[in-house]
């Protein structure tokens, strides 16, 4: 038995981990992800740790470099241009712009490209405007939905926090996806950089703690690869 519980309100694929992304139309869900998100990574070159990622922690201006594939539909064997925030237009592989990062994080840095993702937990964030609607009450004002760097937001009633544990199908169900909602996404201080100027607002990641439990949207991965389409409506799979 499904219920319509929304309709899907925007679709996010970040190419390059820590870096602001691309919108879509329509995303292809694989067994790995959507296809294309994070993709590629920065590391740094003299990390050892389990955790080797450069990202915003390091240098917050990442938030400022949008990534796109260049042929967007062919994420596999597409390149990547990154718009800088001088407004230059640059191959995610072009020595300048790592030199640009080395610089800004005061170490050495390497370019990786992983074709299952480079993820921190699971493949796929979502949330709800209920969900972001109340996150904006706590903390008394309007928040930049980029900032949390969600792939599936869905125009719903219900916060993301009660698809914990269920099933999420999308669309038609000849073409469409379905994902197994999990666990709820613990938050780091990356939620602190303003996505538009790269500002930092550390009361942000206070509210996420104190009202929320330090989280915010929730993770999922593949139950059935498919398609998830702008306007989709959004079925609970009971």
């Amino acid at each position: 038995m499904t219920r319509i519980v929304g309709h899907v309100s925007a679709l996010n694929r970040f190419p390059v981990k820590s870096m602001a992304g691309e919108r879509l139309a329509m995303a292809e869900l694989d067994w790995q992800g959507i296809e294309g998100d994070r993709q590629y990574a920065f590391v740094r070159a003299a990390n050892g740790t389990r955790f080797p990622w450069l990202t915003a922690r390091e240098v917050p201006a990442m938030v400022l470099h949008h990534a796109r594939f260049a042929d967007p539909a062919r994420p596999k064997t597409s390149g990547v241009l990154v718009e800088t925030p001088d407004g230059a237009t640059l191959s995610l592989h072009d020595p300048l712009l790592k030199a640009h990062l080395e610089q800004a994080a005061g170490e050495p840095a390497s370019l990786i490209q992983v074709a299952r993702g480079c993820y921190d937990s699971m493949p796929v964030s979502i949330q709800s405007s209920a969900g972001h609607a109340a996150l904006e009450a706590a903390h008394g004002g309007m928040l930049d939905i980029d900032r949390f760097r969600i792939n599936v937001i869905v125009e719903s009633d219900l916060p993301a926090s009660q698809w914990q544990g269920r099933q999420l199908a999308f669309g038609d169900e000849a073409d469409g996806a379905v994902v197994q909602c999990a666990d709820p996404i613990a938050r780091c201080v990356i939620v602190t950089i303003d996505p538009q100027t790269g500002a930092k607002e550390p009361r942000v990641l206070r509210t996420v703690a104190q009202g929320f439990g330090n989280a915010y949207g929730v993770y999922s991965s593949p139950a059935r690869p498919g398609l998830i389409r702008i306007g989709d409506p959004v079925r609970l799979v009971d």
